[in-house]
């Protein structure tokens, strides 16, 4: 009897006490607006759902300025505990990375980790000196707020802005740079099991220990997004784009290079929008491609086009300023010189045909006519008949008399009457 009670009121404070949650979300690669509409969406499904926290696994390289003020914000603003997890091993809580993880309620390492070198990159293009220390200055007081905030050590977070250091996962816990060093998700979950942490909701007791660790995964949008925020992928959507649209032109009506064209110029332009511009270089190419369009129109016997692929390589070099600390935002050099090559041929062989083309004597129309040779089939003196090419036509001899059976060459056309003269006559 006892032991049917027992099963009774389990089941019954199984039924009336849910289980605990924990929303689990994963950013492996750069910080951009992706990653920051992600992490805010994390935030609102956890809340939604009534979870004991969100759990951030971070491994990163670091990103963008912007997308990382985004994400610090909604942690900070956040009505449940947010708590990032650098992990696995080997993983890097590298530039935005230490912003992220600072502000963090509570912030953990895994074993074999490391968190550093958060030099700021504002991703507005080449910064001159003065704009450099400005933002320094203001990414180190920003970090500084977030240590202070989150009681960590705000000596050293302003030092990883300043001078680009970086320290190990026990380091960082000796330094109180974040909380806990812990092997896996389960043991994290018994290590906080109990831990209060106040919120802008207030103070909130985690309950973990035997919590379900529910992934939330990327949408289909937000993972194309993120795809698109790759370099490499943005420089080739934006050529796709140009030429789509440059094709359209030479040939209107095509359609397909039309619509592929903008396609391809709006999603690059978006993934641009992700990525640190040095509009200089897009106005280059921008150039590059209108000098392709003009020698279509103008002869210039390919001076437009040698023009265009200097400004096109000269623009995709200087696209996407180049930062040592983040070597992940930079276009291959192969992708680029890939495209000029290809650009460079296409254009010089039409730049090729059109002037071989020039050179070509006429064969239709009455140009075609000039030079050909016939047959006389009566006496030209002047007017008579002549054979060319199986047909007969009405001709008259600027130059004496011709008789019948001797060859003669078209001089011009007028009235659909040849001009002619013998053949020898004209050597």
């Amino acid at each position: 009897m006892k032991l049917l009670l027992l099963i009774f009121t389990f089941n019954l404070i199984s039924v009336v006490l849910p289980a605990q949650k924990v929303v689990s979300i994963k950013i492996d690669g750069p910080i951009h607006p992706a990653a920051a509409g992600y992490i805010e969406r994390g935030i609102r499904k956890a809340s939604e759902e009534n979870a004991q926290c969100l759990l951030i696994h971070l491994n990163t390289p670091g990103g963008l300025l912007k997308s990382t003020r985004v994400i610090v914000g909604a942690i900070m603003d956040a009505p449940l505990p947010v708590i990032v997890y650098v992990s696995p091993s080997g993983a890097h809580a590298g530039s935005a990375g230490v912003f992220i993880t600072m502000a963090a309620h509570i912030a953990a390492m895994a074993p074999g980790t490391n968190i550093g070198a958060a030099h700021p990159v504002a991703g507005q293009g080449q910064m001159d000196t003065t704009m450099n220390e400005k933002v320094t200055n203001d990414a180190a007081a920003f970090v500084r707020t977030i240590a202070e905030k989150r009681n960590r050590n705000a000596a050293w977070a302003e030092e990883a802005v300043r001078n680009s250091v970086s320290i190990t996962a026990t380091e960082a816990v000796n330094s109180k740079v974040v909380d806990l060093l812990t092997m896996d998700v389960k043991h994290l979950m018994e290590q906080i099991d109990g831990r209060s942490v106040e919120t802008i909701s207030g103070t909130v007791t985690l309950q973990t220990k035997n919590a379900t660790v529910e992934p939330a995964e990327m949408r289909l949008i937000e993972k194309i997004l993120n795809i698109l925020s790759d370099p490499n992928l943005a420089y080739i959507l934006l050529m796709i784009g140009f030429y789509g649209i440059l094709f359209e032109l030479y040939n209107p009506g095509a359609v397909l290079p039309g619509v592929l064209g903008v396609l391809g110029l709006i999603l690059g332009l978006y993934a641009l929008h992700a990525l640190p511009v040095n509009y200089a270089g897009l106005a280059l190419i921008i150039f590059g491609i209108i000098l392709f369009l003009l020698e279509i129109k103008i002869t210039s016997y390919g001076t437009l086009t040698i023009g265009g692929i200097i400004a096109l390589l000269m623009g995709s070099m200087m696209l996407i300023e180049e930062d040592p600390t983040l070597p992940f935002m930079r276009i291959s050099r192969t992708v680029i010189f890939t495209f000029t090559a290809l650009s460079a041929l296409f254009f010089l062989f039409v730049v090729g045909a059109g002037i071989s083309a020039q050179k070509l004597k006429p064969v239709t129309g009455m140009e075609g006519f000039m030079g050909e040779t016939g047959i006389a089939l009566d006496t030209l003196d002047p007017l008579g008949t002549v054979r060319v090419h199986g047909e007969i036509w009405q001709a008259e001899a600027v130059a004496g008399k011709i008789n019948p059976g001797e060859k003669i060459r078209i001089l011009s056309m007028k009235n659909f009457k040849l001009k002619v003269e013998a053949f020898e006559t004209s050597k």
